[in-house]
């Protein structure tokens, strides 16, 4: 077992206070705040994205307008404390597999606030072992199928192909617009589990079409922040143009929960910046999103 604290709710993300809170016997989420800084290759700051996406959620109204209720009040949120993170990258996400275990043995949501998107084949490690027809939804700027990048094997910008060194795991990355002449090869050798879709096209994206690999899946939702436009999410390490808006991942999310079941997330490569709060908040209320679509939607 690893070890941990929990943070009192109104400390913890939502910032919730006891006649806001679900009550006893409703499911649980669990969010695991692992701010990992090791492998940046650009802007850095991502050691603090999960407090400041915490502080953040503070501000985020729990009245969703799609759902017509308060999610919050649908299941309970427990937020543990941040752990102290090793420096060396695979010992940090061994801690990590150990942690989202944990979460999964107690039969929560775990949602892992990065950090750089090295974190998530740690947490997906569990995963793999309990689903073995797991998919992965990945949004993203970049592909990040480099086999590691300057020395390092599990750098950010190999994040998904070290996911994929699981040969039963596929992917659907959404949102795409920097690839690098290196990472073709493996792209064209495993188009069968690694279907992308590039932000150049998304105007003629169907939704049905791009979402069909995970129907009847668990899935295993990544949120790269920089998978949204530099102009909406510039406090990010490696920010591109050309990307997502709010309005262009919300009916994605809604469609995926509704044909799949969610069994865990991340969000990272948030790089807060004093003057730029907003990305904060877009980033905690995007949580909330994928808690409400997780818990209250219906898989058809």
């Amino acid at each position: 077992m690893t070890d941990f604290q929990v943070l009192p709710p109104e400390d913890g993300f939502l910032g919730l206070e006891e006649d806001a809170r679900a009550p006893a016997g409703a499911p649980k989420a669990v969010i695991i705040p692992f701010g990992l800084e090791a492998t940046v290759s650009y802007g850095g700051g991502t050691s603090k994205g999960p407090a400041a996406m915490i502080e953040a959620s503070h501000q985020v109204e729990l009245f969703d307008e799609e759902h017509w209720r308060e999610p919050a009040r649908s299941f309970q949120v427990e937020t543990w404390a941040e752990p102290e993170i090793p420096s060396k990258t695979e010992d940090a996400l061994d801690l990590l597999a150990g942690l989202t275990k944990q979460a999964l043995d107690e039969d929560a949501f775990p949602v892992v606030f990065g950090g750089e998107h090295s974190i998530t084949p740690g947490a997906l490690r569990p995963y793999l072992e309990r689903y073995p027809d797991l998919a992965l939804l990945h949004f993203d700027a970049h592909a990040d199928l480099r086999d590691g990048y300057e020395g390092e094997h599990y750098s950010h910008a190999a994040a998904i192909r070290r996911c994929l060194d699981a040969p039963d795991l596929s992917v659907v990355s959404i949102g795409i617009r920097n690839i690098s002449a290196g990472e073709i090869p493996f792209l064209e050798d495993n188009r069968h589990r690694v279907h992308i879709h590039w932000a150049k096209d998304k105007k003629n994206w169907d939704i049905e079409e791009m979402l069909a690999p995970l129907a009847g899946r668990p899935v295993y939702v990544t949120f790269d922040l920089d998978g949204f436009d530099a102009s909406l999410m510039p406090a990010t390490g490696t920010p591109e143009p050309g990307g997502l808006f709010w309005d262009d991942v919300m009916p994605i999310f809604k469609r995926a929960a509704e044909i799949s079941t969610w069994v865990g997330a991340d969000i990272n490569e948030l790089a807060p910046r004093p003057e730029l709060h907003g990305c904060d908040f877009l980033a905690a209320k995007l949580a909330y999103k994928i808690l409400g679509y997780r818990f209250l939607t219906d898989v058809k």
